[in-house]
């Protein structure tokens, strides 16, 4: 379980988190619980998603167990520098699909006394590493790898196995496209389709 960090207040700079794993982990959730214990702390927190994101819905950031909490959807990461001035805590899901500028932006928040929770997934569906996580995690205090479970072995999952044809690195989608798969599951998922 993750402790947030104690305060000290001679020093001015904050953190940023890392929370990562494959799709159906569980990784909004525990941004939105983080999140939530920072209000009812009474911190300034501030939240952004992708403005691309709109599976569930628009403005909201919304797990797959139907919890939610108010965000800003922003185009790029040079927006969030911009909204989140006079935060104590910003908010960053979906990660993966921002450009390069989001590890400065998040750095840079850090650096002015600000937490920084980011979530994302840290692979594509091909298995590599996703778009800026890997530099993010590089960067963070603190990374957390939650896991899903293969709907295939019942083990851990940390792959998003996505099970239609199409092949762009960014494809939105749920159950219906993409399954979290154990290591074995996926290799074996990627062989079969290979072989098509």
């Amino acid at each position: 379980m993750f402790l947030e960090n104690t305060v000290n207040h001679k020093e001015q700079f904050g953190w940023i988190e890392v929370i990562c794993g494959s799709m159906f982990s569980g990784k909004t959730e525990e941004l939105i619980r983080r999140l939530k214990r920072a209000q009812f702390a009474k911190q300034k927190v501030e939240i952004f998603k992708p403005a691309i994101d709109t599976r569930y819905h628009d403005e909201m950031v919304v797990s797959h167990d139907a919890n939610q909490i108010r965000s800003t959807p922003v185009p790029a990461a040079a927006n969030i520098a911009i909204l989140a001035q006079g935060c104590d805590v910003v908010g960053i899901d979906e990660a993966q699909f921002f450009d390069d500028e989001i590890v400065k932006i998040c750095n840079d928040l850090a650096n002015q006394g600000i937490r920084v929770i980011v979530a994302g997934l840290d692979m594509d569906f091909k298995g590599n590493p996703f778009g800026p996580m890997p530099a993010l995690m590089a960067t963070a205090e603190y990374v957390t790898k939650v896991h899903a479970v293969c709907t295939r072995t019942g083990n851990l999952a940390n792959y998003s196995f996505r099970k239609t044809d199409n092949d762009k690195l960014v494809m939105l989608g749920e159950t219906e496209e993409y399954e979290p798969l154990s290591r074995a599951a996926y290799f074996y998922a990627m062989q079969k389709s290979e072989e098509k």
